[in-house]
């Protein structure tokens, strides 16, 4: 595996703007979909989550985003990586800030040397911790054809502080047909490109793959763009990095520019979908589309991304502090890039009522909640329910779920609810909480709340974080929107 400037290698594992897959839906959700998609999805183990997790944010939501290069399945004539092994060198953190209006996609560099915490392998043994690792070797603990996202997710929260509400996973099949279902997507190269950039141990320039400037790309053409690396900028992956964002920004522009029409909208969820495996709070297609309805009206100049600050270590990237810490800061206090807090905004402008501070002891006073069973264990939404009311919930109703082998407790909130969901989900540790469409705040409990002890240990105020400084000028001025000219800011170097 080679560094950020070490020696080529003849692999060409070159995942995308893997999170066009998520950001398309973001814009795009329609629940008319529901049905058409909901066999498309595979979810993945959330046994494999780390017990040692962030706590829940007052306010925003964090969407991890990984792209895999497996030549398994209908990836082997797309050029991913050898073998069947699930490998990822694409991967950003989504920040959705809490007045639903602003969002953030923080690049992480694959070649990024950090730690990763102990990890569940495929026999159901758990790792020893790792210090000093490459950042996309987390996706491939277990060598398994569909990677180790869990793996990647525990490595992030602990690099971040950031609590990961949900895991999207998204291959080179899936995205090669999202861009042919949008009719393709407007690119620019500074340079013209040639198949030996593309892979330069071919030992000849090749044929022509792209002319300079402005033009459109879609299916294997799209894929060859974002896995371009050599013969442009300074061939890093760093300088890749900045073609990719633009290309999520370009794809976003262009979903929003036809509209939301079935005949749009169809094709392009039903390539999305099926390229995906997420988490269980995302684990149905009325679950990842109602919570991209929930996000639909984030502008796309308030649709930023960015990459976390770096430095070279020889082959290898190293974050440079405090400058990456202030970016991770800012966003756990739900901070803009520009430094406004999104949070106060979703409680006055939007009408919703400020959430408590996560430093405050859970209380549920004038907050009502629904309580649903997801397993078979009898009397689980009871139990659950009894404890709310413990801490001042109204439960509005108990019920018992359709779904009745639901591993992980979800907990789903309404606009404006996303404060007081969080502070509800303290007392369901390791609970996935996601927004919806739907008022209101409803809790179905999974066979981990079965596992859990009956009564639960006391919840202690948590300290609270300090105020943020600004965000690093490096970072906000870098910034790219959704709405930027496609040929600007294109490359490191």
């Amino acid at each position: 595996m080679t560094g950020t400037r070490g020696k080529p290698t003849h692999r060409t594992r070159r995942v995308t703007s893997v999170g066009v897959a998520f950001l398309v839906l973001l814009a795009a959700g329609a629940g008319w979909l529901y049905l058409r998609l909901n066999g498309n999805i595979d979810v993945f183990d959330a046994d494999g989550l780390s017990r040692d997790r962030p706590g829940a944010g007052a306010s925003g939501q964090n969407v991890l985003v990984i792209g895999s290069d497996s030549r398994s399945g209908g990836n082997s004539g797309l050029g991913g990586g050898e073998g069947d092994v699930g490998r990822s060198d694409t991967a950003f953190l989504l920040h959705v800030y809490g007045d639903r209006e602003h969002a953030v996609a923080v690049s992480i560099p694959r070649d990024t040397l950090v730690d990763i915490p102990p990890c569940k392998l495929p026999d159901g043994s758990w790792t020893a911790p790792r210090t000093g690792a490459m950042f996309n070797s987390a996706f491939s603990v277990g060598e398994s054809a569909k990677g180790n996202p869990a793996c990647t997710q525990n490595t992030v929260e602990k690099l971040t502080g950031l609590r990961v509400d949900h895991t999207v996973v998204v291959d080179f099949e899936g995205f090669s047909a999202m861009t042919s279902a949008v009719g393709g997507v407007q690119v620019c190269v500074p340079k013209d490109v040639y198949e030996g950039d593309l892979n330069p141990n071919r030992g000849a320039r090749g044929e022509l793959l792209f002319h300079k400037g402005s033009q459109s790309v879609s299916g294997q053409k799209a894929l060859d763009y974002v896995r371009v690396r050599h013969g442009i900028g300074d061939g890093s992956d760093i300088g890749r990095i900045q073609r990719q964002q633009a290309f999520v920004a370009a794809m976003i522009k262009k979903v929003r520019s036809q509209g939301f029409s079935p005949g749009t909208l169809l094709p392009l969820a039903d390539a999305a979908t099926r390229s995906m495996t997420v988490d269980p709070g995302l684990g149905s297609a009325d679950k990842l589309l109602s919570f991209a309805m929930s996000l639909k009206k984030i502008d796309l100049h308030d649709t930023k991304f960015v990459t976390v600050p770096w430095r070279y270590a020889g082959n290898r990237v190293a974050l440079v502090q405090p400058e990456a810490d202030a970016l991770w800061a800012s966003l756990r206090a739900d901070r803009t890039l520009d430094g406004k807090n999104a949070e106060k905004k979703q409680a006055g402008g939007k009408g919703g009522k400020p959430g408590p501070s996560p430093s405050e002891p859970v209380s549920g006073a004038g907050v009502s909640v629904s309580v649903a069973n997801g397993t078979t264990v009898t009397g689980l939404a009871a139990r659950a329910a009894a404890s709310l009311k413990e801490h001042g919930f109204t439960v509005a109703d108990t019920s018992t779920s359709r779904t009745r082998d639901q591993r992980v407790t979800v907990i789903e909130f309404g606009p404006g609810e996303a404060g007081q969901a969080r502070n509800l989900a303290r007392l369901f540790p390791g609970a996935f909480v996601r927004g919806t469409a739907v008022k209101g705040i409803a809790v179905t409990v999974g066979h981990d709340y079965a596992e859990a002890p009956a009564t639960p240990p006391a919840i202690a105020a948590a300290p609270a974080e300090a105020t943020p400084g600004p965000v690093p000028s490096e970072v906000a001025g870098t910034a790219r929107s959704a709405d930027d000219d496609p040929c600007a800011n294109l490359s490191y170097g």
